[in-house]
């Protein structure tokens, strides 16, 4: 789908000849004497329409308006979340057979984040997936004219919203296709195509590379699985190579049956989604390719299938991180954090100035945070900052969540240096303790988006996030000054400092996301 930004006013609108015009109006309202404004002032008189967010008017063939459909859209107080929720609205307009060419017109003065909201959502509301259904009516808008008082004042935010939106609806499609049509081969493939963008490079390793790395908690949640594991590296150089490189790290479980700890069958096909860290990486790398910003990020994906076998890992097993950590496997149903361990502990080669984990990670982030705000843990004050601040505007939000000493507690083990569960109070809480043990000090944090990568019932699939969230973090960070990357210091020395051979009794609950 391509955009244009265009110098708009009614009476422009009324002469773009184009399938589908939607015109966004704003509370108190004032046109004049053209076709559109009397149009609107009309059905406001009459009560026939109401600018409030979610009220809209379909209309056809109006005089004087070379549109042949016309769509009344009410939008508030003109901010980016009215503009949002109004544009979903006009989802079964823009996904209608024959509109190839729409006009988004703004009827008043628009912000630079009403404009940003309305082109992301015009990308997801269009969005249509066909992958497996060949059958299925794809949609066939492809281009949208948006129209505005001030072009100027809005551009940058406009460009880097088409960057957002091509990017959040790639991390959609992957994370909607079946496990069989995105397994780990597959998703390093759909990273090397990525490749062929300028600025970024593409490396993937399979397993003998991954245990010649001595990745072993890695190893372990794919060795019951007959698809290989791959270990998936993505660069954006836009900096000088000096330039210490900005980590994110998706979590790419492809399927997640639970392991030899298995999920009931409920729902069970929604585990296809355990990949949305990944695909959310997959989908900041299109951003970065289109959007070019000066600063320089490693995206890596752990990818493989959890799955019982007989050489699958069992509970009550013992494997060593490539950290040297080893870790008594308590659930294997907390699989996430074991591909997540290592894969943070090759990020740490990169000698990252920070490093960010995004995963669907734990059931225990839904029953909190539910499907609105995604769970951030992070262990630097201003990298939790950024990260909220960019959600925010992003319209990506996340809640900062707490990383007391103390939650660590239950991570203790008698058999090995840290248990992969520590029960279920607090449960995302803890799990994110686990994965602290393995960054040392650099600025980490680590996005729990298990309520937030996908919706289940009627409205099914994936939704793209943090993507965005993400992306506006990346900006934010390129444009400030550079900032000196942290010391390392080894996470094994650190975790063996604090812990103590004493085992909790409680450690039986299943995490259902992860």
């Amino acid at each position: 789908m391509n955009f244009d930004l265009k110098s708009m006013d009614l009476r422009a609108a009324a002469s773009e000849k184009c399938d589908q015009l939607v015109l966004l109006v704003a509370e108190g309202f004032s046109g004049g004497a053209d076709p559109l404004a009397v149009i609107v002032q009309d059905a406001l008189r009459h009560k026939d329409f109401e600018p409030k967010p979610g009220k809209s008017l379909a209309l056809y063939q109006c005089p004087g308006v070379a549109a042949r459909r016309v769509l009344l859209l009410g939008i508030g107080a003109g901010d980016a979340r009215s503009v949002r929720q109004a544009v979903l609205g006009a989802q079964t307009a823009l996904r209608t057979p024959g509109v190839r060419r729409a006009v988004l017109c703004f009827a008043a003065e628009a912000s630079a984040q009403a404009v940003s909201a309305a082109v992301h959502t015009v990308v997801h509301a269009a969005y249509v997936y066909t992958h497996t259904k060949p059958k299925a009516q794809a949609a066939t808008l492809q281009r949208v004219v948006v129209g505005v008082a001030r072009p100027a004042d809005v551009a940058e935010g406009f460009a880097v919203a088409q960057a957002v939106a091509q990017g959040a609806q790639l991390a959609r499609e992957w994370g909607n296709r079946p496990a069989n049509h995105a397994t780990p081969r597959l998703l390093a493939d759909a990273a090397r195509a990525l490749a062929k963008h300028p600025g970024i490079d593409c490396k993937v390793l399979g397993p003998a590379e991954v245990e010649r790395l001595k990745m072993g908690a890695f190893l372990a949640v794919a060795r019951g699985s007959e698809e290989p594991l791959r270990l998936i590296e993505l660069r954006y150089t836009g900096a000088g190579r000096k330039q210490a490189p900005v980590v994110l790290v998706g979590k790419g479980i492809t399927f997640d049956t639970g392991g030899i700890s298995i999920k009931p069958a409920p729902e069970m096909d929604e585990m296809k989604f355990d990949m949305c860290g990944a695909a959310s990486v997959l989908g900041v790398f299109r951003a970065l390719a289109q959007l070019q910003p000066e600063i320089n990020v490693v995206g890596l994906i752990p990818a493989c299938e959890n799955m019982p076998d007989g050489r699958s890992l069992k509970p009550g097993d013992v494997v060593t991180s490539m950290s040297g950590q080893t870790i008594e496997v308590l659930n294997t149903d907390a699989e996430g954090r074991l591909v997540l361990c290592d894969a943070l502990g090759y990020g740490m080669r990169h000698k990252p100035a920070a490093i960010v984990d995004i995963a669907t990670l734990t059931g225990a982030c839904v029953i909190a945070l539910g499907g609105v705000r995604s769970g951030l843990f992070a262990s630097d004050d201003g990298l939790a900052k950024a990260l909220l601040d960019a959600g925010e505007e992003a319209g990506d939000p996340a809640w900062r969540m707490p990383l007391d000493e103390e939650y660590a507690e239950g991570l203790k083990s008698n058999f090995a240096d840290l248990a992969n569960v520590a029960g279920r109070p607090a449960g995302s809480v803890t799990a994110a303790k686990f994965l602290q043990a393995f960054v040392g000090d650099v600025p980490w944090a680590h996005l729990d988006i298990a309520g937030t990568a996908w919706k289940g019932g009627a409205a099914k699939g994936a939704t793209g996030r943090p993507v965005g969230l993400l992306v506006h973090w990346l900006l934010a960070r390129a444009a400030a000054p550079a900032a000196a990357p942290a010391p390392v210091t080894s996470p094994k020395a650190r975790t063996r400092n604090k812990a103590t051979p004493t085992r909790p009794a409680a450690r039986t609950a299943k995490t259902s996301r992860e």
